[in-house]
């Protein structure tokens, strides 16, 4: 029997946990009223326009928003994903990935449906790319997502598995409240965002993961259904406001995994980020609109690595190769393992003080 989208999604959820979405918790949602939306602004009429994402939708009354989750009710912007995650676990922070940022320690992540992007090799499609009508969401507000991570234990709130910019109230506000009782929280992003508001939500972020999809405006026109420039200008923010941040690239056959556009890459990071942001070249699996493609050979990711390092950055890895030894952290002066990263399972043995165990060479990053 062939499922309708819908069908799949209404009825699908544990098949959806076999294709690699988290687990998708199911309860009922409550009643939980729409939210204002931050970053907008009114124009004629009841028209508004929203200054979240650099789409700069005009949205009219009763309409929603390219993302899907923001509306015009009436001449107000309001979000209807404020509370309504439709995943949440507890997963460990390397996942995300991040690898310099409390490495072995666990991150509350969560999600709501949602994206302001349309990548066709996005893997987790199934929520991302879902109105919120179409997915079971459940109420977990603020003050309930902060309390669920200090029960776990988990010493940060990771808002990740679809595109957090599009529920940015409830992330704003749940790193607020997180932050003010000593729960970090590190944003899982496509960078697809404008300035100010990018601003004001560093104010309340420990760290930042972005997925630099390609460095071509063609990649992201023709595939992910967006433009690469707010991307980089969202990188340089982030340096310049002081948050740490590293860098994930997808690298798909064909596609984005040219040797010319991966050193452009490169001598991009170094010369606008410096050479001490993490870049992490992570493996393709054919998935969602491109299954026509195989997985990455492992080694074009050792070949990016490779240009990485010759371009002068410090720390670059291989990603979604489980087992693979360039998942560890090396010394950038003595090249010894400072961090060293089976799956899961880390070692931080080489790590003394925020540096290198056997040179003390300082080691950027976030390690207490």
């Amino acid at each position: 029997m062939r499922l309708t989208r819908r069908e799949f999604l209404t009825h699908g959820g544990l098949a959806a946990c076999a294709l690699g979405v988290p687990s998708i918790l199911r309860g009922a949602a409550g009643d939980t009223a729409p939210r204002e939306a931050m970053h907008y602004v009114r124009m004629e009429g009841s028209l508004l326009h929203c200054q979240l994402c650099p789409r700069n939708c005009l949205i009219a009354d009763g309409l929603r928003g390219h993302c899907g989750v923001r509306q015009n009710r009436g001449g107000k912007l309001t979000t209807i994903v404020y509370g309504k995650p439709c995943t949440y676990h507890n997963d460990p922070i390397e996942k995300k990935p991040l690898f310099h940022y409390l490495p072995g320690t666990t991150a509350f992540s969560l999600a709501t449906a949602g994206c302001n992007l349309g990548c066709k090799f996005c893997q987790n499609w199934q929520i991302s790319q879902a109105r919120p009508e179409e997915v079971t969401a459940f109420d977990m507000p603020p003050e309930q997502v902060v309390a669920m991570a200090i029960r776990e234990k988990s010493p940060t709130i990771a808002y990740t598995y679809t595109e957090p910019v599009i529920f940015y109230e409830y992330m704003y506000d749940t790193a607020r409240r997180g932050k003010a009782r000593g729960v970090r929280s590190v944003m899982i992003t496509n960078g697809f965002i404008q300035p100010t508001p990018m601003k004001e939500l560093c104010a309340h972020l420990a760290a930042v993961k972005v997925d630099l999809k390609a460095f071509t405006q063609k990649f992201y026109q023709e595939i992910c259904d967006g433009t690469l420039a707010p991307v980089l200008e969202t990188l340089k923010l982030l340096k310049k406001a002081g948050v740490w941040h590293e860098i994930v690239v997808l690298l798909v056959p064909t596609l984005n995994d040219g040797e010319k556009e991966i050193t452009e890459l490169c001598a991009w990071v170094k010369k606008e980020l410096g050479p001490d942001v993490p870049v992490h070249f992570t493996r393709y699996y054919p998935t969602y609109k491109i299954k026509n493609l195989p997985p990455t050979p492992v080694a074009t990711h050792e070949k990016a690595r490779a240009i990485a390092l010759k371009s002068g950055l410090h720390f670059a890895y291989v990603g979604n190769v489980p087992g693979h030894p360039d998942e560890n952290t090396h010394c950038p002066r003595c090249n010894k393992v400072v961090v060293n990263r089976v799956a899961y399972y880390v070692d931080m043995s080489g790590l003394k003080n925020g540096g290198c165990a056997s040179c003390g060479c300082p080691i950027p990053g976030v390690w207490s």
